[in-house]
């Protein structure tokens, strides 16, 4: 019995070992290089597009990282502020400069003509 006339049996169906030959063939493979060389171009084009979307997601979770500390400094400095605001916080402040309230009610001018 010759190797090249052997079947092999795979899932109950009797395939030739001469067809796998024929099928790698030399003309085969050179008929088929243009469909091979999209394959690959597919799959560098489909790793590209997982590093690019990996990329992109760590950009935006440190972006979001980033704008959580910028809303919490915001209400830190917006409470500072309100409370340097008060007025008492503001007679305490500027009693080191030596100024006072004045206890006087105000007076008005009438000018007349």
């Amino acid at each position: 019995m010759n190797d090249e006339n052997k079947t092999v049996k795979t899932e109950g169906v009797s395939v030739s070992r001469n067809y796998f030959k024929e099928f790698f063939k030399y003309k085969w493979i050179t008929k088929n290089l243009a469909f091979f060389l999209f394959l690959a171009l597919i799959g560098v084009l489909y790793i590209a597009n997982g590093h690019t979307s990996d990329r992109t997601i760590r950009d935006i979770s440190k972006l979001e990282n980033e704008i959580k500390e910028l809303q919490y400094e915001y209400k830190t400095v917006k409470s500072e502020v309100m409370l340097k605001s008060e007025e008492s916080q503001i007679i305490k402040a500027v009693e080191k400069a030596g100024l006072k309230t004045n206890k006087e009610l105000p007076v008005r001018v009438k000018i007349t003509e």
